[in-house]
């Protein structure tokens, strides 16, 4: 049995940390939160310790270390902004780090954190979990027996409605989450980069807090993209049935089937990772390159190849 810790316990994606670690049969030691409403540990871990004040929380895990209790893992669900920050932590206190995307805002965070390990021979491992989904995996296979010239096109939409809560938490700061492109985007850039290559080509067409559109050349694939926080952005047909949420990939005429097999997939990962061939942090690099070249370009405007939604 595996001892774990975990940073962000009243984030959203912590319970599939804590099921995962459940359901692998290892253990939840200690839990840090600025917020106090973690309730969730209780159907997991109730007797897990939990620290509101990173100082604390840092000396236990130090005074476990010299008691011989060290943790094994320190799962971070945190800020994106402060994934790099809690990573150190963790390896300062002897012990490997299972950290959500985006791993980190910066190519060169992954320079210096690959730089880290190699001094410390403590692991980080990213939770890239849409390469594990059995759509994705029935695609590459699909793709491996497809003419080695092919360039597929292909069309990704994802629109997923957000209150105005968002603009008020971190994730609405751009400076903290990464923009849209890095908070919602980074996922699907990554499964792309995986299927279909190194990418060639990078473009902005439109940019805005709520929204962002543009190009993405790889190498077998001309991927047209478009991510939006705006529920006026999902099609009136499904609006009006009250969805708020709109997710597409196109690949060709085909359809990515991808309204399922979501909820095991963290689970699916920490088993991986605990066997040892979970995805390293250098695996990260392409899509966090991505992320932050999209951040940093200013927009063409509607030319060239742009995603059709762009035309509202």
């Amino acid at each position: 049995m595996k001892r774990f810790a975990l940073i962000g316990a009243a984030g959203y994606i912590a319970p599939r940390h804590l099921k995962a670690i459940k359901e692998t049969g290892n253990c939840l030691i200690s839990a840090l939160d600025p917020f106090d409403s973690v309730g969730i540990i209780d159907s997991f871990f109730p007797d897990a310790d939990f620290f509101t004040e990173p100082e604390r929380f840092d000396r236990h895990l130090d005074r476990l270390r010299r008691k011989n209790q060290k943790i094994d893992y320190v799962s971070i669900c945190s800020p994106n902004y402060l994934h790099d920050s809690h990573i150190r932590l963790g390896i300062r206190n002897g012990t490997d780090v299972i950290c959500e995307k985006p791993i980190v805002l910066n190519p060169w965070n992954v320079d210096a954190l690959i730089d880290l390990e190699k001094e410390t021979g403590k692991n980080i491992y990213n939770i890239l979990q849409l390469r594990l989904h059995p759509s994705i995996i029935a695609m590459q296979e699909k793709l491996a027996n497809a003419p080695k010239d092919k360039i597929f096109d292909v069309d990704l939409t994802y629109i997923t409605g957000r209150g105005k809560w968002y603009y008020y938490s971190w994730k609405g700061d751009e400076k903290k989450s990464g923009g849209v492109a890095t908070n919602i985007g980074v996922h699907f850039f990554d499964m792309l980069i995986h299927l279909f290559g190194a990418v060639k080509n990078n473009v902005v067409h439109y940019s805005s807090p709520e929204k962002m559109g543009g190009f993405l050349q790889l190498e077998r694939a001309r991927v047209r993209w478009f991510l939006s926080i705006d529920v006026n952005d999902v099609p009136q047909k499904l609006l009006e049935q009250g969805q708020r949420t709109y997710r597409s990939i196109t690949i060709g005429d085909d359809e990515l089937e991808f309204s399922g097999g979501f909820t095991d997939l963290h689970t699916v990962s920490y088993q991986k990772i605990l066997e040892g061939t979970g995805f390293r942090i250098e695996e990260a690099r392409p899509c966090i390159e991505v992320v932050s070249q999209i951040r940093n370009f200013s927009p063409l405007g509607l030319q060239g190849d742009y995603h059709p939604f762009l035309k509202k």
